[in-house]
């Protein structure tokens, strides 16, 4: 609830507007001073307002002396067009003088203090003047918030009259103390909050209803309000709280409030035109240089701690920042904080485009390659230890903790890389600095980056084959998925040693994994009922285990010990014939690509790319062979 507070006893209608720019004390006695504040000109009497301010009795005194001077009877006329507060104040003070009721609140206390000041109404003039009235009410004023921050919004129009005053630094101390205080503590300083609205009702019956718990407001219930200060005493406000204790994610997310109230361009959907432009509380549009002050200052502003601001926040800043045309050490100061958190940003915020009319790309990458840069100079404990890689991709040393971040960056070049590399603008040299930043072991698996140079090459296709080649050293091919292997094998606009290559790793893979499970089948040959000296001790086993059992029992375990190892070693094989046919498609794919002669068929040969799908096909039916008689002699022994 606003605070207010009634001055004088005299019906309010006393003081009238004659015209327009002219107000007037209706009483029985003529009017014999005329006060004039900036275009207004108040009717009044001379002893009403000697008897109350020294300013006026000294003004008065002189211009009468001027009149008697002049012989003239009219009403001597004063200007005071140096009042602060102007002609609204000098009403509240005029109205005192006179005894007519006048209310005070919180947005008109600061001009008339400053008014009473200047016209010098103090216990010198009157006991009870209006400087001691004014100055207790502004003490209940400062003890709420919402009419603190009202007397603070005040003091724009009287600034140096209420910086001398010391009424800024009264309000900025107020609302510090008050937002770092507790909220929770005793209700204060929310108290004023818990109106009826705010409290949860409960209909009970007929009507009748019972209030519950105050809901307890959040840490940013101060956000809203501060962001409605003008910059200058804003920043006083924030380095107030800063001193006081309040935490730096608060003071980020105070900060982050009033840009995006003040600012355009924060968010990728806001045009940046007119209308879109950002502006104060009352609706009044931001210049261009009054923006770009704006976003410097929240920049210097914000907490140098990682992490209190978020990275969608900071790209945004920085992308204002472009548009703008701010200052070479705002922007570098905000790429630096992004590149610290680079792991936290997302792709779609990454994608800056490049303001200016002698830019090539769409794009801005230099940016994105600074910011990069910063985030490998942070990390480079986890850039020095390079962990060793399975082939699956799996890092095997290094701590899972820092190389977390590494490897969400890696993704997230990928992805940028692919989404640049659509232009037809981007020279090679940038599009190769941007990936060879991210080290080999960051990424588990390399489709992405795979897919990158694939859409690089596809909208370049005027690319040698020397560049080519060069561009595909950038992507491990060891580290490509089956279905990535299978693309690129495909793919027309690789390079033909690079196709080989990628083959080369896949048969081996083929190779090893082929190898892996016949050596599971040898092991479950040589476990097999068969050989009865490896049978004995499994039966004499299953005989203890199932001695209080029956024999038909005993002879039911090892029937389903029999089954299951044969229907094991079955699947091994269905399994080897699958793969002999995933290597016989890859040798009909490469031989599209053209059949291999001289030199280039020598090297199939020794990939194992030729002739050896029938050798395999002849182990193959070898292992059935034997493994019927398997079959066979477990039937004979049932």
């Amino acid at each position: 609830m606003a605070t207010t507070k009634a001055l004088g006893s005299k019906p309010a209608d006393c003081f009238q507007f004659r015209d327009p720019n002219s107000w007037t004390c209706m009483t029985e006695l003529a009017s014999d001073v005329v006060v004039e504040v900036g275009e207004m000109f108040f009717h009044l009497h001379k002893f009403p307002l000697m008897s109350r301010s020294g300013t006026l009795q000294k003004l008065i005194n002189e211009a009468a002396a001027d009149d008697d001077d002049g012989g003239g009877g009219e009403p001597c006329n004063v200007q005071l067009h140096d009042v602060p507060g102007g002609a609204a104040a000098f009403e509240l003070a005029a109205r005192f003088c006179y005894d007519v009721r006048a209310e005070l609140n919180a947005a008109n206390v600061v001009p008339l203090r400053c008014a009473a000041e200047h016209l010098r109404m103090t216990e010198e003039y009157g006991e009870g003047n209006l400087v001691e009235q004014t100055e207790a009410f502004l003490l209940d004023v400062l003890g709420s918030w919402n009419d603190a921050v009202r007397a603070l919004q005040a003091c724009d129009g009287v600034l140096p009259h209420a910086e001398d005053l010391l009424i800024v630094p009264r309000c900025i101390d107020s609302l510090a103390t008050k937002a770092c205080a507790d909220p929770t503590l005793f209700g204060w300083p929310m108290l004023e909050y818990y109106t009826a609205k705010s409290l949860e009702e409960t209909v009970i019956w007929n009507g009748i209803t019972t209030a519950g718990k105050p809901r307890s407001p959040g840490a940013d219930w101060w956000y809203k309000q501060a962001a409605s200060l003008k910059l200058p005493v804003y920043k006083r406000l924030i380095s107030a709280m800063r001193s006081k204790g309040m935490s730096p994610k608060n003071i980020a997310g105070s900060l982050t409030h009033y840009a995006k109230r003040h600012l355009s361009g924060l968010s990728r959907h806001s045009g940046y035109s007119e209308s879109g432009r950002g502006g104060d509380r009352l609706g009044t549009v931001l210049s261009d240089v009054e923006q770009r002050v704006l976003l410097e200052e929240i920049v210097a502003l914000l907490p140098a701690e990682k992490g209190v601001a978020t990275t969608r926040f900071l790209l945004g800043l920085l992308r204002t920042t472009m548009i703008l045309h701010a200052g070479a050490a705002c922007r570098d100061a905000l790429e630096k904080r992004v590149g610290n958190q680079l792991e936290e940003a997302a792709l779609e915020d990454l994608l800056i485009p490049n303001i200016g009319y002698s830019v090539d790309t769409l794009y801005d990458v230099d940016c994105m390659q600074r910011m990069l840069e910063h985030f490998v100079a942070t990390n480079t404990s986890a850039f020095a230890a390079s962990p060793e890689i399975t082939e699956e991709g799996q890092l095997v040393d290094g701590s899972s903790a820092e190389l977390t971040p590494v490897s969400t960056v890696a993704k997230l070049v990928d992805g940028y890389l692919a989404e640049v590399g659509t232009d037809t603008n981007l020279i090679m040299s940038k599009f190769q600095s941007i990936a060879e930043l991210v080290p080999d072991y960051a990424r588990a698996i390399d489709d992405g980056i795979y897919r990158a140079i694939d859409i690089y090459l596809k909208a370049h296709p005027c690319l040698t084959v020397s560049e080519r080649e060069q561009l595909c050293r950038l992507m491990n091919c060891q580290k490509l998925s089956l279905e990535a292997c299978t693309h690129a094998a495909q793919n027309e606009r690789l390079p033909l040693r690079v196709v080989v290559q990628v083959l080369f790793f896949e048969q081996l893979r083929l190779r090893t994994t082929v190898a892996g499970w016949f050596f599971v089948s040898d092991n479950v040959d040589q476990a097999s009922p068969s050989n009865g000296s490896h049978c004995a001790p499994r039966r004499r086993s299953v005989e203890l285990d199932f001695a209080a059992g029956s024999e038909e029992e005993n002879y039911e375990v090892r029937n389903n010990e029999w089954s299951s190892s044969a229907m094991s070693a079955e699947d091994i094989r269905q399994r080897v014939v699958e793969l002999e046919e995933e290597c016989s498609s890859m040798k009909e794919e490469i031989h599209r690509l053209g059949k291999p002669k001289g030199a280039l068929s020598r090297l199939f040969r020794k990939l194992g790319l030729v002739g050896r799908p029938a050798a395999r096909r002849q182990q193959q039916q070898q292992l059935t062979s034997s493994g019927d008689g398997r079959r066979k002699s477990m039937s004979l022994e049932r």
